[in-house]
């Protein structure tokens, strides 16, 4: 007897979910377009791979807070740019912790484990 298959779903079934378009049939509520890349696939590849924007921002983020603590201690006078990128650092790591997550300020600031100091 031959087999008897039914299929009501295709066999893979993707739905692309996107926060930033409300539509309802050709009427749109809001669309934000981010731009197209040169360089889908890398794109692609670095946010599976490497991080989310937000993750490597943070990281960019953490990373100028560590430079410029280092720089201020050398006798660099802070920039209104300094004061401000630590006021976005600061108000991000308290919505951090609203959310339940832990801060990312503290740990940028600090020295590696293991590495050498320098005056």
């Amino acid at each position: 007897m031959p087999a008897f298959k039914l299929a009501l779903a295709p066999n893979q079934l993707t739905q692309t979910i996107n926060p930033w378009s409300w539509t309802f049939g050709n009427f749109s509520l809001l669309s934000i377009n981010l731009g197209t890349s040169k360089a889908p696939e890398v794109e692609t590849r670095v946010l599976n791979e490497v991080g989310t924007y937000g993750r490597q921002l943070g990281r960019i983020g953490e990373a100028l807070a560590a430079v410029a603590a280092w720089a201020e201690s050398q006798g660099m006078p802070e920039t209104k740019a300094i004061q401000e990128l630590r006021l976005q650092l600061e108000h991000i790591d308290i919505i951090r912790r609203e959310e339940g997550l832990s801060a990312a300020l503290p740990a940028a600031t600090a020295p590696l484990e293991g590495a050498a100091v320098k005056a």
